[in-house]
């Protein structure tokens, strides 16, 4: 992973001898925010909205950007794009480097932002920010921006496993803690609902949680053991 940071909190100059097309992209569910910078434009951004999931509006929207410069100088740019690493994953980014598109993802957190006032959190400002730091990082600049590299599908699958895996044992351990505090409530102490010998090869005198004796001297209600039937969620 590449670390970069702004150096100056105010906005720098842009350069306008372009060699491609820069386009930021902020996405949301409904609406993607298209914010470009093209040659022979000067140094205004120009930004368009095209429907959330929508590839084809959003790559037909690209070409039209394509002709504007390209009748603006007679040559037909590359487009660049970036865009930070979020909900929707890659598979955005696949898209559009299938499609011959140089596509970059960058981490939010890694962009500067002026700590001496407070910032307006705007997809306009944004996008603005992101085509800047497009700038600076394709211009080589140091500490700009961290840009995420971007996994395989296989790569993803794997790491689903091992995040679901982790989700599974900590809703496990949410069950025993659970199960071993009504028990201790109750005065049953040294339970453990994983433990194998509680489970199969149970000794003559092991008696089930519904079974034990409270240390007030009656059988838990049927209410507090039927909580132990979690118990089976656990082993598996």
């Amino acid at each position: 992973m590449v670390t970069t940071h702004f150096q100056t909190e105010t906005p720098t100059a842009i350069r306008t001898d372009l060699g491609a097309i820069f386009v930021s992209l902020e996405l949301s569910r409904s609406t993607w925010l298209v914010t470009s910078l093209s040659p022979g434009g000067g140094e205004r951004m120009s930004k368009h909205a095209v429907a959330g999931g929508n590839v084809s509006e959003l790559l037909a929207r690209f070409t039209h950007l394509q002709e504007k410069a390209r009748s603006r100088s007679g040559r037909l740019f590359p487009i660049v794009t970036i865009q930070e690493a979020g909900l929707d994953g890659f598979w955005i980014h696949r898209v559009l480097e299938t499609n011959g598109i140089e596509s970059y993802v960058v981490d939010a957190a890694s962009i500067a932002a002026s700590r001496r006032r407070k910032r307006a959190k705007t997809d306009k400002i944004d996008g603005e920010a992101l085509v800047r730091a497009l700038l600076a990082f394709k211009r080589g600049e140091p500490r700009v921006c961290a840009m995420v590299k971007a996994p395989s599908p296989e790569e993803e699958d794997r790491r689903r496993i091992c995040r679901e895996r982790r989700v599974l044992i900590a809703e496990r351990v949410e069950h025993v803690n659970r199960i071993k505090g009504l028990l201790f409530a109750q005065g049953i102490g040294g339970y453990q609902p994983l433990r194998s010998s509680q489970t199969t090869g149970r000794p003559s005198n092991w008696r089930r949680p519904s079974a034990a004796a409270t240390s007030q001297g009656p059988d838990l209600p049927c209410t507090r053991s039927a909580g132990t039937a979690a118990r089976s969620h656990c082993s598996r």
